[in-house]
């Protein structure tokens, strides 16, 4: 109420908000914003995720160490058991533990451990759910002995530009028994290794607290707190985990890009979209955070169900979810808000107005949380100002912020730029072998030691691998990881003896380059043909045509 939302009720009105529960397409929407990407749910499943940080920390392997070293089953099963093989060989002392979890699963349904590749159970369940497995951390960071993960939220406000909040305060999720490293005896404690609510619930040594500081399921600003009275570096720890939410967003903004043009295509009018992601984290012993997934629909309840006698239920508030799920909530709507230039118009005429702040004017407040750069370290604060009966801003920019730092990342992005730019008809989100030649060709990549005959065989190759990983069938062709393969491939062979990253962005280069001088060639070309249409025509003043464009 306070923030003057209206609700139409009916379906039939249009909406400048819409709300939906899983996907984009739970319903048909022709304008306003909605609260989800098309593509989103696919793109954080934990093999499309994983291929996607792989990707990422093929050329940037430094910047990408966030994320446990991973392998997709069944099709990577066999470099599974030579990797680890050949790790043990090369350091005999290492005992590792890895964790398997089902592709679609969620709320730790199906996740279990072992201690060597030949554990994994192969048969049944997963010729038709395929999973991924990964290294566990078996050094993380306990508090009060128990091991905890962290819940944050994160607002991606738009992918064009890319625009990203980070909540200020998350949710600490506690396992509920105490921690020791894994052995074959402990391995299937799930109370003791997974951090799952929806697991940990059914513990008998689950607590419900009313305050935000114990019980099994905290504030993230409470663990910061104990953290920091023991000495620690907090900032930096704020600063790490910023940085591990910005790149991982920026490796799957290029495909999140080809879903969105499939679904709202260029230059028509169409919805607009926001999504907030649940980040789990979890911190290691040195304090260093590690992607674990992320969420695409994060629960936002906040009340839990209590069993009052057997088969009886009632809900009951729980203050910790309020406290962080409210504030998520209400900034997100703030943040979106398509009346506030119509209410900063109101301002500006009535100066003793009573709307609400526009949620720039609020974000000015004095509580920088996140307030240097990642690389500066960030502010810690959790002090509260009102401003206008509404709280100050827990969701805090940090995209474009902090772009400086983190644009050289953005090599895939332009890669898909070139592969968007290729598909040739819009709504498909794979690439023809005609578009892949006209690629070749308009980039000028094709030579005497690379014939055009050369360029099928790669597409065929390449596509025909892709294609028979089960990703989509619906339409033939190449997908985008598919391009970026063929494109990494290129790189190497023009531009041998460079690191990876900057073979990919040399030959990134090198394509914008000729497409650029191709389009600016077709742009003196249309202009004599209009120029000649003019004369044509006669005098230009009487000619309506007065732009004329050859894409």
């Amino acid at each position: 109420e306070a923030m003057g939302l209206l609700f139409p009720f009916g379906r039939r009105l249009p909406c400048d908000i819409y709300w939906h529960g899983v996907s984009f397409h739970d319903n048909d929407i022709f304008s306003g914003q909605v609260n989800k990407f098309p593509g989103m749910t696919e793109m954080v499943r934990k093999i499309t995720l994983s291929r996607a940080v792989r990707t990422m920390q093929d050329l940037f392997p430094v910047e990408y160490n966030f994320y446990p070293r991973s392998w997709i089953l069944p099709e990577e099963f066999p470099l599974f058991v030579d990797e680890v093989q050949m790790m043990k060989e090369s350091d005999p002392s290492w005992k590792p533990t890895f964790i398997v979890k089902p592709d679609g699963g969620c709320q730790g349904d199906g996740i279990y451990l072992v201690k060597d590749p030949s554990d994994v159970r192969l048969t049944g369940s997963l010729q038709n759910r395929p999973a991924v497995v990964q290294e566990y951390i078996c050094k993380p960071l306990l508090v009060d002995k128990l091991k905890f993960d962290i819940r944050l939220y994160v607002l991606l406000k738009s992918l064009e530009p890319l625009e990203i909040y980070v909540a200020k305060d998350g949710l600490s999720r506690f396992c509920t028994e105490p921690y020791q490293e894994p052995t074959v005896k402990n391995l299937h404690q799930v109370f003791m290794h997974l951090t799952n609510y929806s697991l940990n619930i059914h513990s008998g040594n689950f607590i419900h607290s009313d305050n935000a500081n114990t019980g099994s399921k905290r504030t993230f600003s409470s663990i910061l707190c104990r953290l920091s009275s023991r000495g620690a570096d907090v900032k930096k720890v704020w600063s790490d985990i910023i940085s591990l939410v910005i790149k991982t967003i920026i490796a799957l903004t290029p495909e999140l890009k080809v879903y969105y043009q499939s679904d709202i295509p260029a230059g028509k009018p169409g919805p607009t979209c926001f999504q907030i992601l649940g980040f789990d984290i979890l911190l290691m012993k040195n304090l260093k955070p590690m992607l674990l997934e992320v969420n695409a629909n994060p629960s936002m309840r906040i009340e839990h169900e209590q069993e009052l006698s057997p088969g009886v239920f009632e809900n009951v508030p729980s203050p910790v979810d309020e406290e962080v799920k409210v504030a998520v909530i209400r900034d997100t709507l703030r943040l979106v808000d398509p009346q506030k230039k119509k209410r900063k118009d109101i301002h500006l005429t009535k100066p003793d107005s009573s709307v609400s702040q526009t949620s720039e004017h609020v974000s000015e407040t004095k509580d920088e949380l996140l307030d240097a750069g990642p690389a500066d370290g960030l502010e810690y604060d959790t002090s509260k100002t009102t401003e206008a009966g509404l709280p100050s801003l827990c969701l805090k920019q940090v995209f474009p912020k902090y772009a400086k730092q983190f644009n050289y990342l953005r090599l895939v992005d332009k890669v898909a730029a070139l592969f968007i730019r290729f598909l040739g008809v819009k709504g498909t989100t794979k690439l023809g072998p005609t578009g892949f030649r006209t690629f070749i060709r308009n980039c000028k990549l094709s030579n005497s030691n690379f014939s055009m005959a050369s360029v099928d065989i790669l597409y065929i190759d390449i596509t025909r691998r892709w294609n028979s990983m089960g990703i989509d069938h619906r339409e033939s062709g190449m997908c985008l990881q598919a391009f970026v393969e063929a494109f990494f491939y290129l790189a190497q062979k023009k531009y041998k003896s460079l690191p990876l990253h900057e073979q990919v962005a040399s030959l990134i280069d090198f394509c914008e380059y000729h497409l650029a001088a191709l389009d600016e060639k077709r742009l003196v070309c249309g202009r004599g043909i209009l120029e000649r249409v003019r004369g044509l025509l006669g005098s230009s003043e009487t000619n309506p045509v007065t732009d004329f464009r050859l894409n």
